[in-house]
This record gives structure tokens, sequence and C-alpha cells, in this order.
């Protein structure tokens, strides 16, 4: 096993704990590499008939080396994620004009900028576009580089003016590497070693001779001159096509399984308290088809590997049948980082909303969903004010954004 208390690299969570385990002699015979699944049906049964669906087997049209080949399963668990889906730049969640003729100049995700990609990137002008921890992670990488290669400059651009999800609780994040990286990257921004442009809401990317200009859909927020390269990291989404032929309950805005978007919508809630649950909660109309991990979280951005783990193990369980192993689901997640639930302006905020952990007293245990509210209770001051009466004036130095208003809040 590896270490427990070690916080690995992708490359290195393969390297050390996904390669040795699929070379297990019980895992590695049942293991198919250069399989690509292209739609998963049950066998003679198209989406619209019902009579007898549930006895049928599922049927999976899989692309491989020699062709496409049907595969037949009694259950089937897409564990497909969302990273090869990648969000576009445009705000509207269409690709930016122009997004398309400067692909050359775009990578999206988190590219190795200190490894393979670091000539890409050196000495040239970078623009990342996101406010989530993989923009985080490639602004960190950046600035590193910039020490190193004179001529790096750092673009930041936030559609937001909110910056407190991604620089995160600090030292009050139960994740204290979470809480470490977003302190790291405030600490950046403010050396203005990173070029921070809020409300930047990406409308257009306009490319000539090999540099970009990328605009504003704000025409009174300044244009970009002179950019290099743009890496994207706007989240990604899920490929639902893969499951058209199948009777999925999906949340229509999220796009995740049903019954988890109360407990993951990001309007509300950006910090990784999500209760424990698993083949219940994950199961769809569908017999014997899970959508489990990212894949299950849709388009929320919040989903945390431990949360994966004990889908798997509790969809697993259900599925050979093991009802109370699979009814005893536990999930234990720290309750700390910054909880954007119902921070509004006063004049937005739900009057029937429920008490959250935000406004009144601070309380003795700051491992609670808000734990910048709780941080700034202890100092004295009214905190971040989710759900409470908080003087105008503190609420617009907060910077404070609506949400939307149907969901539950997260803290309480």
């Amino acid at each position: 096993m590896p270490d427990l208390d070690g916080l690995p690299t992708a490359g290195e969570l393969v390297e050390r704990y996904l390669g040795p385990l699929a070379a297990h002699r019980a895992l590695a015979p049942h293991i198919h590499f250069g399989h690509q699944v292209l739609g998963i049906s049950r066998a003679g049964f198209d989406k619209v008939k019902t009579a007898g669906r549930e006895h049928a087997d599922f049927v999976l049209m899989v692309e491989t080396s020699e062709g496409v080949k049907e595969i037949r399963a009694q259950a089937v668990v897409d564990a497909s994620g969302t990273w090869g889906q990648p969000n576009p730049m445009g705000i509207h969640g269409f690709p930016a004009l122009g997004e398309g003729a400067a692909q050359e100049h775009i990578a999206y995700g988190m590219p190795d900028i200190l490894g393979a990609a670091r000539g890409r990137y050196a000495g040239r002008s970078v623009m990342v576009v996101g406010a989530g921890h993989s923009a985080a992670g490639n602004l960190l990488a950046l600035a590193a580089l910039a020490d190193d290669e004179p001529g790096t400059r750092v673009h930041w651009a936030v559609r937001g003016k909110d910056l407190r999800k991604v620089f995160g609780g600090g030292s009050a994040d139960g994740l204290p590497a979470r809480g470490a990286l977003g302190t790291r990257l405030r600490d950046l921004v403010e050396q203005q070693r990173i070029i921070l442009h809020l409300g930047f809401g990406v409308q257009a990317v306009e490319l000539l001779a090999d540099r970009m200009t990328v605009r504003a859909i704000d025409p009174t927020v300044a244009p970009v001159d002179g950019v290099d390269e743009i890496i994207v990291a706007a989240g990604s989404r899920p490929d639902l096509s893969l499951a058209r032929e199948l009777r999925t309950r999906l949340d229509p805005w999220i796009e995740s399984t049903e019954a988890l978007a109360d407990l993951i919508d990001p309007n509300l809630h950006s910090c990784g308290t999500v209760r424990p649950h698993g083949h219940r909660e994950l199961a769809h109309p569908e017999p014997g088809f899970y959508a489990i991990g990212a894949k299950s979280y849709g388009r929320a951005p919040n989903f945390l590997m431990a949360t994966g783990y004990e889908q798997a193990r509790s969809v697993v369980a259900a599925i050979a049948g093991d009802w109370v192993a699979a009814n005893q689901v536990q999930l234990d997640l720290p309750q700390t980082g910054v909880c954007s639930v119902d921070i509004a302006e006063p004049s937005t905020v739900r009057a029937s909303a429920a008490p959250s952990c935000c406004g009144g007293p601070a309380v003795q245990d700051t491992s609670t969903c808000c734990a910048l509210d709780e941080a700034q209770k202890a100092q004295g001051s009214a905190g971040c004010g989710c759900t409470s009466a908080v003087p105008p004036a503190t609420a617009k130095a907060a910077s404070l954004q609506p949400v939307a208003p149907a969901r539950a809040p997260c803290c309480g």
C-alpha cells in the first residue's frame, strides 16, 4: 500500500498505486486496454421499450484494435469521469469567438508546465482562465517557471470578482495542503507576480501573427494584448452520449446524478462537505447501471477522491448482493474550506433561508464549512454573513455575489 499520508501527483498515483494494482494477478486478466466504449444499451431494447427490460443484459458497443465489438454485461459502472470533456473558454458555455482558430495556442486542464510542456511556456506571456484548484495549480507552476525563465509573464482571468473559493480557508482548512495552495496563490497576486483580471468573462480571442488579444464580454474591461499561450482551466463536463439509450435521471443543470444535485450544486457549495452517499443515491431508473466518481457529479467541480472510493465500495457491494455492506455507507471528509452558500447582497438573500454557520457568534470548533467566516468572527468581525443580517458596507467590502435561489444551504 502507498503512504496514506502522502500527497501524490497524478503521475505518482499511477506509478505507485494504479499501475501495481492493475498488474495484480487478481485483476490483470480482466482489464482490457485499448477499448473505448462508444455506447451502452440493453440487449434487444432501445430506450423506449419497457416490458422485460430489467431482465436483459447490457450491451456495450466498444471500439477495439480489431474493430467495433459488442460486449454483454449484467451490470455497468460508468467511472469514465469528465477529464476528456473540458469546458470551453467562452462565458456562455460555448467556445469564445476565435477559440477554434487559436487552438494551436490553447491548452485545457493542467498541462505539464514544469515538465514536458516547459518549452511551450518558458519566456512567454501566458493567460490562465478559471478560478478553481486546477487554475491555481497552473498559476503556481507558471510562477515557479517565471523564477527560472526571465520574460515569463503570467495573467489570470477570472469571470467573477470573489476569490475566496480558490484562496480557501488558509490555516483553518481541514485539508492543510489545500489551504496552503490558496495562501501561496494569494501571496503571488499580492506581490503582482501574477497579473489578475477580475470580472473578465472571456468573449473573444483574436489571433494575429501568433499572438493573441483576449477580450472580455464587459466592454469596460480592458482587453489583454500580446498573449502567447492560453491555459483554460474552466472545469469539465460529462460525456452523456454514452448512456443515451439508457434510462437515466440527471439534474437538469448540474448534469449530475439527480439525488446528488442538492448536495454539490456549485452555486451553493464550494467546500468538500457532502453527506455520506452510496448505491441508493447513485442508482438510475435503469437497474444495474451506476455512474460513480467525478461523472456522478456532472459539471460540479468539488469532487474529492475519498468520495469516489466510498461510492465504488457501496455500488460494488450492491451489485454483489451484499446489501448490509452496501447500505453501511461511511464518509469522513474535512468540513473546512470556504463555503459560498447564500453569499449574496443583503437585498437578494432569501428571506426564508435557514440559519447557517455564517453569521452569529464564532463557534469553538472551526471544522465547519465556512472556515473564512469562523476565522473572521474569531477576530471580532461580523464574518462573511452568508445568511445573517450583515450591514451593507460589510457585504459590499466582501465582494459578495448572488447565487441561484433553488437549493438549500450546506451550512447549518
